[in-house]
């Protein structure tokens, strides 16, 4: 059961005693979103990318906190732009992906797919996700069933594609699918709006689409995130996730594509629309 309680530019989403870890979303820039994630057996604290530093340290001095890690998804200005001051400040240890590491702050440890990665008693796991650039990390903490994927898969949508191809994104979208459907997408933007509207053009029948619409749009105008959201959601609602789905291939008439020239149509319809 989450709870989730405005407070200034932060949402808290506070964890069922029973269940899951705390995990703050503080809100940057215009329309980002950096993770706390407080481990509360080692009272360590673990920040999922730093668009911008002001926000970050306004929570973190507020509630006399320390920073002890900082991972980071992709190397974009907007995900680490935060990083040199908090590294300063703070001295927490920077983790990300070791084949971007030149295009990455200074790492103190690098990363690769398919390890393991302990962080106080935390441990995630590591998945490539190229596609809206080229060395874009998820890391999944099945603990909490939380996955913090950046601008890969993202609420309704998945990134641009700035640097893959078609197929390596679609490669990477269909290595998140097989991921438990109740992990939370916890993902670097809040364009679900402009996802839905989209949406709904490429897969006008979807029922559950239309109930989305009206629950998260309803979010959206009381301030409230849309992230997280349940893979099991984005299965059943996303058209980068359903790209052969039956009713948005007759709908854009793609009964002689393959699954990735599917995807790519309705990537690029996304990117005109």
């Amino acid at each position: 059961m989450y709870l989730i309680i405005a407070t200034i530019n932060v949402v808290l989403i506070k964890k069922d005693p029973l269940t899951m870890s705390a995990i703050e979303i503080i809100p940057c820039l215009s329309d980002n979103y950096a993770y706390l994630i407080r481990d509360e057996q080692t009272n360590k604290n673990i920040l999922v990318d730093a668009p911008e530093h002001e926000t970050i340290d306004k929570y973190l001095d507020k509630n006399a906190m320390s920073l002890d890690f900082i991972l980071i998804t992709h190397h974009h200005s907007d995900h680490i732009d935060g990083i040199d001051y908090l590294r300063q400040k703070y001295s927490p240890k920077i983790i990300g992906a070791k084949r971007d590491k030149h295009r990455l702050p200074n790492l103190d440890i690098e990363v690769v797919e398919g390890e393991k990665l302990s962080v106080g008693s935390k441990t995630f796991e590591i998945y490539d996700v190229d596609g809206h650039t080229v060395g874009h990390t998820a890391y999944a903490l099945f603990e909490d069933k939380a996955l913090f994927s950046g601008d890969s898969l993202m609420v309704m949508g998945c990134g641009r594609l700035f640097e893959g191809t078609p197929e390596e994104m679609w490669k990477s979208l269909k290595k998140l699918k097989q991921l438990p459907e109740d992990i939370m997408i916890y993902s670097g933007h809040e364009y679900t709006r402009s996802n839905i509207e989209f949406a709904l053009t490429v897969d006008p029948k979807n029922k559950n689409l239309e109930a989305r619409k009206v629950k998260d749009l309803y979010r959206i105008e009381k301030g409230t995130p849309t992230v997280p959201s349940s893979l099991r959601e984005e299965l059943a609602t996303n058209p980068f996730l359903r790209e052969s789905d039956p009713s948005i291939v007759d709908h854009l008439d793609m009964a002689n594509l393959d699954p990735i020239s599917r995807f790519a149509k309705i990537r690029a319809l996304k990117d005109s629309f």
